[in-house]
């Protein structure tokens, strides 16, 4: 299933290794192994103890050298709630939300990274928190036979990173998956579209394939949502809109076997595509995709 291509990796962009290696450098401490590892859904409490900064910081990289991302989110917890108002705080929220992330805790990585934007909107690694709160949304991806609340999420995080920071590492990995997420999102409307279109609800089914042509048209989805809305308005009669659907996939897809199966069944039925300048499809489509 299309899920499947977003697989689980957990490669970063080189802005943020240098964020968290900067970080690391600055408390002498080694990050040799922060990026090689998966998580091993370590869940320990963190008592509280009070504890000079640096011990706290030394105990979370510990952590996560021993790859227990959640141990070590919750030791960087600690500095923020002992030392709530030192610039480690801050540096501390940021390894957090990553060893939250890290640890497949994509809800605290989530809340840690709101966290760290509401109170430091100006900071210069905000755009960091931005990505790992939009990545958090990302793994979460389902198959698209299940709610597609999180794509949504996902593909609007994405969005805010790539519109907010348009020069960064960041951005150029969101928008690479951007078009993954638009593709999902098309995938799961195509599916539903189908369902009706095979129960004889037309209607239904026009209604999620025009999603699909009206917002997805960049996604590999847009061939055949074209040949369904043939397929639909010809059984409702409505043949203008039918043989306009057929014209348009012919000027951007005339090699495709969705636009000859288009093809065959107008002709067959004596039509042929034929553009209706007043069809919705025509107005959206004044020049090829």
């Amino acid at each position: 299933m299309l899920v499947e291509s977003f697989g689980r990796a957990k490669a970063w962009p080189a802005g943020a290794r240098f964020t968290l290696l900067a970080i690391a450098a600055v408390i002498g401490l080694s990050a040799c192994s922060l990026f090689d590892s998966t998580s091993n859904g370590d869940d320990e409490d963190t008592k509280y103890v009070e504890r000079p900064v640096d011990q706290i910081y030394e105990e979370g990289w510990k952590h996560i050298r021993e790859r227990s991302w959640t141990a070590a989110a919750k030791q960087f917890d600690e500095v923020e709630r002992q030392h709530p108002y030192s610039i480690w705080a801050r540096r501390a929220m940021l390894m957090s939300a990553f060893c939250y992330y890290r640890g497949n805790k994509y809800q605290d990585a989530i809340n840690t990274a709101d966290q760290y934007i509401q109170l430091h909107p100006g900071s210069e690694d905000v755009a960091y928190a931005f990505y790992l709160k939009a990545m958090s949304l990302y793994e979460q991806i389902v198959d698209v036979g299940r709610d597609q609340t999180n794509t949504e999420q996902a593909l609007t995080a994405l969005q805010d990173v790539a519109q907010r920071f348009p020069n960064t590492e960041y951005a150029r990995d969101a928008l690479l998956k951007i078009d993954l997420t638009q593709d999902h999102l098309a995938g799961k409307e195509m599916a539903v579209g189908r369902y009706y279109l095979q129960r004889g609800d037309y209607i239904g089914a026009i209604n999620r394939f025009r999603i699909v042509v009206e917002r997805y048209q960049r996604t590999p989805q847009i061939a055949e949502a074209l040949e369904r809305l043939t397929e639909a308005y010809y059984a409702l009669g409505v043949y203008p809109e039918a043989q306009t659907a057929a014209a348009v996939l012919g000027a951007n897809y005339p090699g495709s076997m969705w636009y000859q199966d288009s093809y065959n069944l107008l002709v067959t039925h004596h039509m042929k595509p034929e553009l209706n300048p007043a069809s919705w499809i025509a107005k959206l489509f004044k020049s090829p995709i």
